[in-house]
């Protein structure tokens, strides 16, 4: 099979995966129809395999160049991925409503980063995959990226509209309070910025990782991250 073809392939199942099933009504039915356990597992053995065959049809894909990011461009993309560490590293060190498992928090006053963004880990996502479309350039990496992006950016009102469902009395207050685009909501008056509830440890956790990554790049991914 053709290796960019194969490629198209991966990247339509992994954002259907994520999109077409955890995103879809096939989520309830699925489980109706087998249980919450058995979805989860199966659903977890869908992901593992769809990344694992996309990162394999991106390592052995066709492509060709669009563009190449000069110096400055790498630079601003270098420093977009800083504030993407830190949302991730305050996604995962405190409880969010729209997290896995989160929907306990929907009735408590939002707080830290959920004042910021409803989603800091799924922004983090899809910093880090606009950042490596722009950066890359080439078809290859546009499709391998932009299907990352795709899910992040549809995984937001998708997950947005299942709590909404499940918790239809408490969603209103938050969604009132918050928002999905970063800042949305303290711009617009809703909320307002409060750093020290998002505390010292996610913006000294990912800036070190983001330090590291710039670092560690060319032995990592064989490229580097900035061009001196």
């Amino acid at each position: 099979m053709d290796g960019f073809f194969l490629l198209i392939i991966a990247a339509l199942l992994w954002v259907g995966v994520h999109v077409g099933i955890a995103g879809s009504a096939a989520r309830a039915a699925m489980i109706a129809r087998i249980g919450e356990i058995p979805f989860r597992i199966l659903y977890s053995v869908l992901s593992f395999g769809a990344i694992g065959l996309l990162v394999n049809a991106w390592g052995g894909a066709e492509t060709a160049a669009l563009w190449f990011a000069p110096g400055w461009l790498r630079m601003v993309l270098a420093l977009l991925m800083w504030p993407a560490f830190v949302f991730f590293v305050a996604s995962v060190t405190a409880p969010n409503p729209t997290a896995m498992g989160g929907e306990r928090l929907l009735e408590t006053e939002p707080r830290g980063i959920t004042r910021i963004t409803r989603h800091p880990m799924l922004w983090s996502f899809a910093v880090w995959a606009a950042v490596h479309m722009l950066g890359n350039g080439d078809t290859a990496s546009l499709l391998f990226f932009g299907a990352f992006l795709v899910t992040a950016l549809m995984g937001m009102p998708s997950i947005d509209a299942k709590l909404a469902a499940r918790a239809p009395a408490a969603w209103p207050a938050l969604a009132a309070k918050t928002s999905i685009l970063p800042f949305g909501a303290i711009l617009a008056g809703r909320n307002r910025l409060v750093l020290r509830e998002i505390g010292w440890l996610p913006p000294l956790i990912g800036t070190l990782g983001w330090l590291a990554i710039l670092h560690l790049h060319p032995r990592l991914f064989g490229v580097p991250a900035l061009l001196w």
